[in-house]
């Protein structure tokens, strides 16, 4: 046996090799951490969000050769200069929201700072700062109705990053505090305390998650540890909405809210690719690439939307459309967006003009005129493109129980002859009360009977109700969709069936097809705002100088009625909108309800087929198209 002496000499080379082996290994666990660290590819410097300096003469020399881009930035410009004598926003809030001021704040600082960015003008610089003081002077950015304080850390965020250079030391302090303070620790704590945004699958996420990255990124390299945990909080959470545009890039909120939705998600996917050199692997998940298609084919020839789920039917512009273009080489998200952009110019024009393709009206890929969104079952038909005087339809089946959905399965909208002949009425005031709970579906505009769908026996459909479309054809002659409204209408129907056709992309056939073991009463409504003309089995719709005829081919005894859907105050007054309906009292076993609408002069009515039949017809079309 050795001696101790010699027994701890001779333990020292095994002592050392666990000692460097320990090192080795907290060197690779430093390393794994550092290659994982969301921050070590952090673009040093600022301007990092969106667009750097040295992007800055692309844009302006798309500006110099781009005559309508050069329209959309004097438009800007003249709203810039309204913008510099207007009131910085104030801490308001009206009911539970301060959104308004937030969303102003948002687009003075972004406007103001980017044409600062492009043309040097002071004055611009001056008044978004002004605006950024302002709201970091708040006693807060008002976080129960969180997208408030999204909103105003984006708008924060902008403005410190965009006019950094700009900013005194102190002001820089000031800003930043504010998007700490007022923006970061707030979304963290409720992060912590896993408020329902950030676990749902609808906008409220995209929205808070966006809105708080970019305050994450703005301050990255000054609060590098907040920065971490907010980006990979949001990363982990953003995921879930991200899923909702599978498989084919419908929205199930409706094209208003998919416009907030998918901008959000863009501001979120573009920061992090101008800041940090990454997606996070986003713009690969399935169904992103083609949501800009669901924007397209919901806008009819008008220029308003199937406005379906508290949709305003008016389309308002998506820059982000320029965005996802480039970012996923689809000139027809640019060709479509630019006919918005000339009348709506965003500062969002500008920032993603640089990289899109110049696509002038008329050129560029056709998308077809027909289209299914499965997830969120809705379709759309048109007789043609680029033609103000063409006939178009929007029909959902859908999911009453959808964010902002209304009670509406079975709904449709009509454009034709340059008008629109079949309404959503969109949403309510947000502010009446209860609109998002108990009451929602007592108001008019929320409840079935305020929608192109059957009532029975006067009741709202149900609430958790889903409305899957079970048939699609879409033929150079005929196209169609059937959605089963039956859950819709259980108990008091067995079976509902819609089927809505576009016949020779001129008329469009709108059947139904109910059982019911009990007598119920079925009501068949039409929302217009046109003149209704002598009614019986056949009606004539009267808008300027365009006419619909509509015409009940079964039952052969029904009547067209006109009824008001003007509800009581203090809903939404809209004296001018008509209800045609078609009654059908103490009906019992099975009924059809056929309406041929046409423009007048185009009328040919079809056999009418049972709607197994159109079943039968798209499960061999798909068939045929499969092989």
């Amino acid at each position: 046996m050795l001696p101790p002496r010699h027994r701890v000499l001779s333990l020292l080379p095994l002592a050392v090799a666990v000692i460097l082996s320990v090192f080795a290994l907290v060197g690779c666990l430093r390393a794994q951490r550092q290659s994982q660290d969301v921050l070590a590819t952090l673009r040093r410097g600022h301007p990092r969000l969106y667009v750097t300096d040295s992007e800055l003469p692309l844009i302006k020399a798309k500006l110099q050769q781009d005559a309508e881009a050069g329209r959309w930035y004097e438009a800007l410009e003249a709203r810039a200069q309204k913008m510099l004598s207007e009131p910085t926003a104030e801490h308001k809030v009206i009911g539970p929201r301060m959104l308004e001021q937030s969303r102003a704040a948002l687009k003075r600082i972004s406007t103001l700072a980017f044409l600062y960015r492009l043309d040097g003008d002071r004055q611009k610089a001056d008044r978004a700062r002004a605006e950024m003081l302002a709201a970091a002077a708040f006693p807060d950015w008002n976080p129960s109705h969180f997208l408030d304080t999204a909103e105003m850390t984006h708008a924060l965020a902008l403005g410190y990053d965009w006019l950094y250079s700009y900013l005194s030391p102190e002001e820089r302090a000031i800003i930043r505090k504010a998007i700490v303070e007022k923006g970061l620790r707030v979304g963290l704590k409720a992060f912590q305390r896993k408020a329902w945004w950030t676990e749902v699958n609808y906008n409220w996420n995209q929205v808070c998650n966006g809105g708080l990255t970019l305050g994450a990124l703005a301050i990255a390299d000054e609060e590098p540890d907040l920065a971490r945990e907010m980006i990979d909080r949001s990363r982990a959470s953003i995921v879930l909405a991200m899923r909702s545009f599978a498989p084919d890039g419908g929205w199930a909120e409706g094209p208003g809210y998919w416009n907030y939705a998918t901008e959000y998600t863009c501001y979120y996917l573009a920061a992090l690719e101008s800041a940090l050199d990454t997606d996070f692997g986003f713009k690969q998940m399935l169904g992103f690439a083609d949501t800009g298609l669901f924007r397209i084919h919901s806008m009819g020839p008008l220029g308003f939307t199937f406005n379906f789920a508290d949709a305003h039917d008016p389309a308002h512009a998506a820059p982000q459309m320029f965005w996802m273009a480039r970012g996923f080489h689809r000139p027809l998200y640019a060709q479509h967006e630019r006919r918005i952009a000339d009348e709506l110019p965003n500062i969002f024009h500008l920032v993603w003009l640089s990289g899109t393709e110049s696509v002038n009206r008329g050129t560029g890929p056709t998308p077809p005129l027909d289209a299914r969104f499965r997830a969120i079952n809705v379709a759309f038909f048109r007789s043609a493109w680029d033609d103000r005087d063409a006939v178009y339809v929007g029909f959902k089946g859908g999911d009453n129980a959808a964010n902002h959905s209304h009670l509406d399965l079975g709904t449709f909208v009509l454009d034709a002859r340059g008008e629109r002949w079949a309404l959503d009425l969109g949403p309510d005031d947000y502010d009446l009360p209860d609109y998002f709970r108990k009451l929602r579906y007592t108001y008019y505009r929320l409840r079935t009977e305020g929608h192109n769908t059957l009532t029975i026996d006067g009741e709202n459909q149900v609430t958790q109700a889903q409305a899957p479309l079970i048939a699609f054809l879409s033929t150079p002659h005929r196209a169609f969709a059937v959605a089963d409204l039956s859950s819709a209408y259980a108990p008091k129907a067995q079976q509902a069936l819609r089927g809505v056709a576009l016949l020779n992309r001129r008329q469009v056939l709108v059947q139904d097809e109910v059982e019911a073991k009990e007598p119920v009463d079925i009501v068949w409504n039409f929302h217009t705002r046109a003149s209704v003309g002598p009614t019986g089995a056949r009606a004539t719709l009267s808008q300027g100088k365009a006419q619909l005829e509509a015409r009940i081919l079964s039952p052969a005894d029904a009547r067209f009625e006109v009824v008001s859907a003007n509800p009581l105050p203090p809903q939404a007054q809209q004296p001018d909108v008509h209800n045609l309906i078609v009654r059908l009292r103490a009906v019992k076993g099975r009924v059809r309800i056929a309406v041929l609408l046409a423009p007048s002069g185009e009328v040919e009515e079809p056999r009418i087929e049972p709607l197994k039949a159109w079943i039968t017809a798209a499960a061999a079309g798909q068939k045929s198209s499969d092989e």
